[in-house]
């Protein structure tokens, strides 16, 4: 008899239980973006712009370093649903500890490099010299909590291949009040600046971390996590890698692209930095969403190939698409249309504003071809399809804008002409996915996880 935390992805009606995953899912997404935005918000309205440019300026670079082992979290949550879709508990159990060590130990590296690359890779970036010094000090705190940020990362994938989304969001309920409140004990009570929000966001990660891996610990399911037992099962790490590290891969160049862009918008200066900040910030949001429902696509489509029902899989595509396309319309033109309220609460200064507004314009409003985009990659990497989206995204998304910035941007050295590549881009990935997925149903002739394109 299954717990109450979870659902079952293999029968019933699909878009009651799509929504009753993706919700929780949802709103853990949010508050894990409000550790980022109470930071932004907070340095912003206490202590300055150039605070607020330099927090704004690590974001690209941190996402960029730590999305490789994201990727393998990705592979983590596919075999968990395959074999807890199927009821194979040793194979879930291999899983579950080789997924929790690779975490921990990836997390530990990830606090090196984010410290040694700090400075030579912002200054790379071109920050300028009046937010650098901040920059490179909140990043070199934020990587302290690395390990803890991995841990939690890879025990809500464990937990969503069981279909559990709501014990992740009440970890980080709790976790994002502490935060915020340390926020602002740090920097408004003891004026301690970058340092102080950093130091409050890791905090946060500590908990989110103790807390899911309690979670597994205490489980009476096959999920369930034994500290001693940790163990490195190669056959579990192959796997989790071949479907991982495409998508860690993908994840690492579409920051790369990230990174070109960034510079491209410190070459404007302090003010359009926090503009863009800002803006990217209130993105996120929107973007969280769509990035659940890509994740729902993700696990009901595993869990759905380990109990062979490919008839399903289908199913959850169609249902996932259609929500997907409704969010991404009113959450992205909801978003621009009241960009200049949400941007007050990120800074007054009008120029700071209207710079955020621009970007706004052309990237939220269309935000819903990012999140179609998402859900047909999640669709064939739940069937085991992952080195596809990959090149996709990374001819469609990566090497086009890469191309842009180096002749278009550089030909009109404009926020306009930097900005639009972005959904230029989004619609090129899309039309790829959606001729790939349809020669892939095309040519099958067994189960989804035998094919490779």
């Amino acid at each position: 008899m299954k717990q109450s935390y979870e659902i079952d992805m293999c029968s019933g009606p699909l878009f009651r239980k799509i929504l009753q995953f993706a919700v929780p899912l949802i709103l853990s997404g949010v508050l894990q973006l409000l550790f980022n935005a109470a930071d932004i918000i907070v340095v912003g309205r206490f202590t300055g712009s150039d605070a607020l440019a330099a927090v704004g300026s690590t974001s690209s670079l941190i996402n960029l370093l730590v999305n490789l082992f994201i990727g393998v979290s990705v592979g983590a949550n596919v075999m968990a649903a395959r074999y807890y879709g199927s009821g194979s508990e040793e194979e879930m159990f291999q899983t579950v500890h080789t997924a929790v060590l690779t975490a921990l130990i990836g997390g530990c590296f990830m606090v090196f490099a984010g410290i040694l690359a700090a400075r030579p890779v912002l200054e790379l970036m071109g920050t300028p010299e009046d937010v650098l010094p901040q920059a490179v000090l909140y990043m070199r705190l934020y990587f302290i909590g690395m390990p803890a940020f991995m841990a939690y990362n890879f025990g809500a994938a464990i937990l969503r291949a069981i279909g559990d989304t709501k014990r992740p969001l009440y970890f980080l309920s709790a976790a994002g009040v502490i935060n915020v409140l340390f926020n602002l004990l740090f920097v408004v009570v003891f004026h301690m600046g970058v340092e102080g929000v950093a130091i409050a966001t890791v905090i946060s990660q500590v908990i989110s971390a103790i807390l899911v891996l309690r979670c597994l610990c205490k489980s009476e399911g096959i999920y369930r996590l034994e500290l001693r037992r940790l163990h490195i099962h190669k056959d579990k790490l192959a796997a989790m890698l071949k479907i991982g590290l495409p998508a860690g891969f993908q994840g690492m160049m579409f920051n790369i692209s990230n990174v070109l862009i960034q510079s491209s918008v410190n070459s404007f200066g302090s003010l359009v930095m926090a503009g863009n900040t800002a803006a990217s910030n209130i993105e996120g949001f929107v973007y969280i969403a769509l990035n659940a429902i890509y994740q729902t696509a993700l696990s009901f489509t595993s869990q759905n190939v380990g109990a062979r029902q490919y008839r399903r899989v289908d199913q959850v595509l169609g249902c996932c698409l259609l929500i997907v396309a409704v969010l991404g319309t009113v959450l992205g033109v909801g978003a621009y249309l009241m960009g200049g309220v949400l941007l007050r609460i990120y800074s007054s200064d009008p120029q700071v504003i209207a710079y955020g507004i621009t970007r706004l314009s052309l990237i939220s409003a269309p935000y819903a071809l990012c999140g179609l985009m998402d859900v047909l990659a999640g669709s064939l990497r739940g069937m085991g399809c992952s080195i596809t989206p990959m090149i996709t995204s990374l001819t469609g998304a990566c090497l086009f804008r890469v191309i842009w910035i180096f002749t278009v941007f550089r030909w009109e050295h404009s926020r306009f002409m930097l900005y639009v590549s972005y959904p230029i881009s989004w619609t090129l990935v899309l039309l790829m996915n959606v001729t790939c997925y349809l020669v892939i149903r095309k040519r099958r002739t067994g189960p989804p996880k035998e094919i490779r394109i």
